[in-house]
């Protein structure tokens, strides 16, 4: 092709898009089993499944709308615009459990962003059964990768000439009409199946029976015209449970062999054993000649619940909740993964506090001032979140016309909202606020949709009453720390000082490390130290610890007697707790600091020409372990300019990090950075840490620089 054909190739008119056509080719380019398609909502960040081929959409029922906050691999992929590959099983219950919990059977995923350099327009993904490599080949990879960039393309070209994208129903194998012998040869393999002494059925991958011999019909007690086309668990009322429908669905998603027993009334069990193909299942069914306890143990209709598509979106909702902590963390959570998988586009979650409504929070609206406006409405007031919370009876509005008639008041409240469920919150017996979820449109709730939201808004409810608990303690804890520590550092002649402190982000978010800087003679003393712990206790004992070494330094003792002094009240207070620490004299004036060390991390020296160096000072054991233990103290030369770090553990200490790497790296930003103002450098030091975004351990720096003299 010349150079001028390609051209014009590039700029030819282009039709829609078929998504269903090009996922099928992806599919069987890699030879994967089941694949979708996501196209990300134009106006808010929500990934919308557009087609699913080779499994029924009811098994991603959970993920038909997701956020692109989810931890999920189509919103990591488009997020990261990388390929996401899940290798099995345990991998997918190690990084999202959220799926493994809802579909627990063996299979490979491989998630891909549909992207250009410029616009992302939505992601793709595809499964293999569980028999596929734990990797990924290149070859697959390849194909993957280009596939989607195709897409991409015409995705591209097609918002160019503003086309639309026509609906497209899912790819599924059409089931095989029952009965219908078009040859000799099928007419030979009906006479042959039905000779058989055994049932045999043939289900499309909706579960819906295609063909059933006499002896199939026999032993489930259904006449043949009652079985065909109908939902096997349907046509056979004793089989409509979800834990025999979950081994459907283990066979279709793992395309291994599955098998059960299920006990037809009031006697007779029957083994079920079924043989997936991409194309649907054949079911063998026959007496079963042993049963153990544990096949009888299977619950029999009526105690499994309601549908398993209910019963998977309400599990997978439940294990996103599980990792909120505090209350605006369900608040996203709720507005991430619950809003979008029910068709919401708004939500408010109201709390009460001194009879009046308090807003919790809110995502979705344009304008805020719509919703704070209740905020601080009293309970009594006409409204239907006050009244939600006082009866704990939900209310659900199908449209604007029937709130307003039921609320009168509410006609000069305008609302870019047509339809709203209001669900009480009730945890442990008593109403602990209201969520609601707004619609754009008119929406009629089904009875079926109402008996799913309602079960969503108990999980809501124990997530959040958690997660209030969790905010009160947060806020003791923090009040705790705050009063320890030092609330301003004091301005002292020749030092300049800056202090930084972060709390672990796992527990309380409360530790042990203190810090202090005391004025006393003519010169400076300056402390920081690490009490064993991240709870209350521990930050106790830090405040004891801090107010022993003012005082001992008070009184004059030297840095090895204050020490010595400090090891002695821990070991009499009996905490159990040790703690590290490095005390210091320092006098500007002299160029000198003498400083005295127990357990604790070596200071860093940055010298005025930039050098850094680690201060190796001879040291005693952790404070609290040996009565006797001495402290040697030892000199150092602080020439004008110069720059120590004191810090703990925190910021150098992190899981398969070698702390000589660690104390490397840290020496290198200090010489980069070492020149920038104190407040500044502590900042950066402190974002640039091991744990600056996930802190194991709590962290604490105490800058002190020595001024040119006048």
């Amino acid at each position: 092709m010349s150079e001028g054909q390609a051209s014009a190739r590039s700029h030819a008119p282009v039709g829609r898009p078929l998504l269903s056509l090009t996922l099928a080719a992806l599919m069987d380019e890699v030879h994967a089993h089941s694949g979708a398609v996501y196209l990300l909502s134009p106006d808010q960040p929500v990934l919308e499944m557009a087609v699913m081929a080779g499994l029924p959409r009811a098994f991603a029922a959970p993920w038909e709308r997701v956020g692109l906050s989810a931890p999920i691999p189509v919103s990591d992929a488009v997020r990261d615009r990388r390929l996401v590959w899940v290798g099995g099983g345990e991998e997918m219950a190690r990084r999202y459990p959220r799926i493994a919990m809802v579909l627990p059977y063996p299979f490979c995923l491989a998630a891909l962003p549909v992207a250009t350099a410029a616009r992302t327009y939505g992601a793709v993904f595809v499964t293999w059964p569980g028999s596929h490599p734990p990797e990924l080949s290149d070859r697959e990879r390849e194909h993957l990768t280009a596939a989607c960039d195709r897409l991409a393309a015409r995705l591209e070209r097609a918002a160019e000439r503003s086309l639309p994208l026509a609906h497209e129903p899912d790819l599924l194998a059409a089931p095989v009409v029952g009965g219908a012998a078009g040859s000799l040869g099928t007419v030979e393999a009906a006479r042959m199946v039905s000779r058989l002494p055994y049932g045999l059925c043939s289900l499309d991958l909706h579960g819906r029976v295609a063909f059933a011999n006499a002896a199939a019909s026999d032993l489930l007690g259904v006449a043949p015209d009652q079985l065909t086309g109908a939902h096997l668990w349907a046509a056979v009322p004793w089989l409509n449970d979800p834990v025999y429908e979950d081994r459907y669905r283990a066979a279709l998603l793992s395309q291994h062999v599955t098998s059960f027993v299920a006990l037809r009334p009031p006697d007779t069990w029957l083994s079920f054993r079924l043989y997936p193909s991409t194309t649907g299942l054949s079911l063998r069914v026959s007496r079963a000649r042993a049963v153990t306890e544990m096949n009888r143990a299977v619950p029999q209709p009526g105690e499994g619940g309601g549908r398993l598509v209910t019963i998977t979106q309400v599990l997978g909702l439940a294990g996103a909740l599980t990792e909120a902590v505090g209350v605006q963390d369900v608040v996203q959570l709720v507005a991430d993964e619950i809003v979008p998988a029910v068709g919401g586009q708004g939500l408010v979650v109201l709390g009460s506090r001194a009879g009046r409504l308090r807003v919790l929070g809110h995502r979705g609206y344009a304008d805020p001032l719509v919703v704070e406006r209740f905020d601080g409405l009293p309970l009594s007031e006409p409204t239907p979140g006050g009244q939600v919370l006082r009866t704990g009876v939900p209310a659900f509005f199908e449209s604007r016309e029937e709130l307003e008639r039921l609320y009168p008041a509410l006609q000069t409240h305008p609302s870019e909202f047509s339809a709203w469920a209001y669900l009480p919150l009730i945890a442990s017996g008593r109403p602990v606020g209201t969520c609601v979820l707004s619609y754009g449109a008119p929406h009629r709730f089904s009875t079926e949709e109402r008996a799913v939201l309602t079960s969503l808004a108990g999980l809501i409810a124990q997530a959040l009453e958690r997660a209030m608990l969790y905010d009160v303690k947060h806020r003791l804890a923090h009040g705790l720390q705050e009063a320890l520590l030092p609330h301003t550092l004091p301005a002292l002649e020749g030092i300049e000082a800056a202090a930084r402190y972060l709390p672990a982000t796992q527990g309380m978010e409360i530790g042990g490390d203190f810090y202090d800087l005391v004025p006393v003679d003519g010169v400076a003393a300056a402390v920081i130290g690490d009490v064993q712990g991240h709870n209350v206790t521990a930050a106790g004992l830090m405040g004891q610890v801090r107010t022993a070494v003012r005082a001992y330094t008070a009184v004059g003792q030297a840095p090895d007697e204050v020490m010595r002094s400090t090891n002695r009240l821990l070991l009499d207070l009996g905490a159990e707790l040790f703690a590290s620490c490095l005390y210091l004299r320092l006098d500007a004036a002299r160029g000198r600091a003498v400083m005295s060390r127990a357990g604790h991390p070596p200071p860093l020296l940055r010298r005025p020409d930039g050098r850094v160096r680690v201060l190796d000072l001879a040291g005693g054991p952790l404070l609290g372990i040996d009565g006797a233990a001495v402290y040697p103290s030892t000199e150092v030369a602080l020439p004008p300019g110069s720059l120590l770090v004191l810090y703990t553990d925190g910021l150098v200490e992190s899981p398969g990090v070698d702390l000589e790497d660690a104390l490397a790296e840290l020496c290198r930003r200090l010489t980069e950075l070492g020149d920038l103002p104190l407040d500044d450098l502590a900042e950066a030091l402190m974002r640039h840490g091991p744990h600056s975004g996930d802190r194991l351990d709590d962290t604490a720096v105490l800058l002190l620089r020595s001024l040119p003299r006048p």
